[in-house]
């Protein structure tokens, strides 16, 4: 059986190219990212949404760096055919001070065991994607509804949906690529303008609550498999309930331990057999 390859930019452009549409998950820890390397996720994102399902805050903005980068190793050791994309975290890059953003994305590659890093925004980053690319940092952006700027933007709501708003988020996509993205998410944007802005790139987008004209898609983890349950996206498809198995199976185990079924002798050890010599 041959080893599947890590995919690199240039095998996503080609697979844009030849219409192969584009699977990413996001995952924080080692064995998750074990098993979606198993079934061939080409694209792993280490995302900023870990704040909310694993860490329980509100948002992404607490989300440090070092907090990002711990789960990135994690997910470096787990999978080792993806490509793993960190999430810069919120104020940890800016077209302000673009030795920060190259700081920050250095330390995702060198200590996270990332192989790309997303930033989000849009003409306004062109700068901080110009400036990790030509260090040879590869970069995705991210436009549309961008988590990190909801205090900005007035919430978590559909992006692009005038023809201004439409046309400023094409002009950011262009202005993503020509500074040198490697290919681009698409959050909440309607799906119609999607295609558009797909059509008009030569890079890859990845879309999220965008559509299936996308090149791609990225869903949380822990939505597609049921077990994040404080909210449901209108763009999640629950592939699985898992929290309802958790917690069928704790709550067998807490049963079991009480009435004094587990462990059995079968999980037990007997001096004279298991310990010989």
């Amino acid at each position: 059986m041959n080893k599947p390859k890590r995919p690199s930019i240039h095998d996503l452009r080609r697979m844009k190219q030849r219409g192969e549409r584009i699977p990413m998950l996001t995952c924080y820890d080692y064995t998750s990212a074990k098993i979606l390397d198993q079934v061939g996720i080409p694209l792993i994102l280490v995302g900023d949404s870990l704040g909310m399902v694993v860490h329980g805050h509100d948002s992404t903005l607490r989300v440090t760096l070092d907090m990002i980068i711990h789960h990135g190793q994690a997910v470096a050791a787990g999978a080792k055919n993806a490509m793993i994309i960190i999430d810069l975290p919120f104020a940890t890059y800016s077209a302000s001070d673009l030795p920060l953003s190259l700081h920050s994305a250095a330390r995702a590659v060198a200590e996270g065991g990332a192989h790309a890093v997303k930033v989000e925004g849009g003409r306004r980053m062109a700068p901080v994607v110009g400036t990790l690319v030509a260090s040879g940092i590869p970069v995705m952006g991210h436009i549309g509804l961008t988590p990190q700027s909801i205090h900005m933007i007035g919430g978590y709501r559909v992006q692009g949906q005038s023809e201004e708003a439409a046309q400023r988020l094409k002009a950011a996509a262009l202005a993503l690529e020509e500074a040198g993205a490697f290919a681009i998410v698409l959050e909440l944007v309607p799906a119609p303008l999607a295609v558009e802005i797909s059509r008009e790139l030569t890079i890859p987008t990845i879309g999220i609550g965008a559509g299936s004209g996308c090149d791609g898609q990225v869903q949380v983890f822990h939505d597609i498999m049921g077990m994040y349950e404080d909210f449901v996206p209108k763009h999640a498809k629950r592939y699985a309930t898992l929290a309802k198995a958790i917690r069928e199976a704790a709550q067998n185990y807490v049963d079991e331990v009480r009435a004094g079924l587990f462990p059995g002798p079968e999980h037990s050890f007997d001096r004279s057999k298991d310990f010989e010599g």
